[in-house]
């Protein structure tokens, strides 16, 4: 055996007693040749059902208010800086069409879902009210958990959301801080970290990932999981770049199917425990989807995502049984335990 599969091995093991893998180890292993991935793979499943076991998180999204972002991410067609994108733009969405929509992601084995809505945080009287309405509607009709991605959190907003119902908020890094500024010049990384942090300290499950395939190298891949480590984020969605027409990113070379997964099983490796959900991009995968838990994953976002169509839902939740995996619906017990 080579030098390379016994090291592998050797971290793998170290892992399942509950050890580490460094940041150096990292980005020795997102740079082995792919005749490893299939080696890579069989570990980081292993890890895996050891601290996740073969329940499958399942969450879905509602884009409730759409276009004109003040932001001028690289990647995003909602920017109100990319004039010549074509995503959609309107206003909220009513309160009972949200509901039906949760009710839907239920019924479908979903245990969170998530009010995404364009913007830098939460600016006026206008958005707390809306949101306020948002989420005591949900927590009347319906029964799942409640998640939101509104941009930039204080504390003050943090626990304001708090309040009104709302449990777990979804924050991406987006990238290494090393890499930020090729995506975006219009709030800073620390203000995304700020953002992570005033969320946890008011209680909330954070959700806090990235997007890969953006221009980024092997190695700030392994910087963002190494940051997402030392912020403690226990659920992490990874998204693969869908470039879209009229962003400075719609000419980037999409991930190939190989490189989705090793990078998958390294994030495994990194973060070990961490609820690891795939999301946007994954299409890219094609006949290969079903290989992301094979890689370590251990949740998926399933539906249509922020301004494209996801895959039918009937095929991802055949795609988990046909594995012999379940999906992880008991919300209930899991804000009693987060709460503790």
């Amino acid at each position: 055996m080579s030098d390379n599969y016994s090291r592998i091995d050797e971290i793998t093991q170290r892992l399942l007693k509950g050890g580490e893998m460094s940041f150096d180890e990292g980005r020795w292993m997102i740079n082995l040749d792919d005749d490893y991935l299939t080696w890579l793979m069989a570990g980081a499943d292993r890890i895996r059902r050891n601290f996740r076991g073969n329940k499958i998180e399942v969450c879905a999204i509602s884009n409730v208010r759409s276009g004109n972002c003040s932001e001028n991410c690289s990647f995003c067609s909602q920017s109100g800086h990319h004039k010549a994108t074509k995503a959609p733009v309107y206003d909220y969405i009513k309160p009972e069409e949200l509901v039906s929509q949760a009710k839907q992601a239920r019924e479908w084995g979903a245990s969170d879902f998530g009010v995404v809505s364009k913007g830098w945080g939460v600016r006026s009287d206008k958005e707390r009210n809306q949101l306020k309405e948002y989420f005591s509607e949900l927590k009347e009709h319906s029964e799942i958990g409640r998640c939101a991605s509104l941009g930039a959190l204080d504390r003050d907003t943090a626990d304001m959301l708090k309040e009104q119902g709302m449990e777990n908020y979804h924050h991406n890094l987006e990238c290494a801080e090393s890499f930020f500024d090729k995506v975006c010049t219009t709030h800073t990384y620390q203000e995304n970290i700020d953002t992570i942090r005033h969320a946890a300290d008011a209680g909330l499950r954070v959700c806090a990932g990235g997007i890969l395939g953006m221009g980024e190298s092997l190695d700030q891949r392994v910087e963002l999981a190494d940051t997402l480590r030392k912020l403690d984020v226990k659920s992490v969605p990874l998204n693969f770049l869908n470039p879209q027409d009229g962003t400075p990113f719609a000419e980037n070379t999409t991930m190939v199917p190989q490189e989705i997964l090793k990078s998958i099983a390294v994030f495994r490796y990194m973060l070990p425990q961490a609820e690891i959900r795939i999301a946007g991009g994954r299409h890219f995968l094609g006949d290969m989807q079903s290989m992301i838990f094979m890689a370590g994953a251990s949740g998926v976002m399933i539906g249509d995502y922020l301004t494209t169509t996801g895959r039918k839902v009937e095929q991802d939740i055949k795609m988990i049984q046909d594995l012999h995996l379940t999906t992880r619906e008991d919300t209930q017990s899991r804000r009693v335990a987060s709460s503790v």
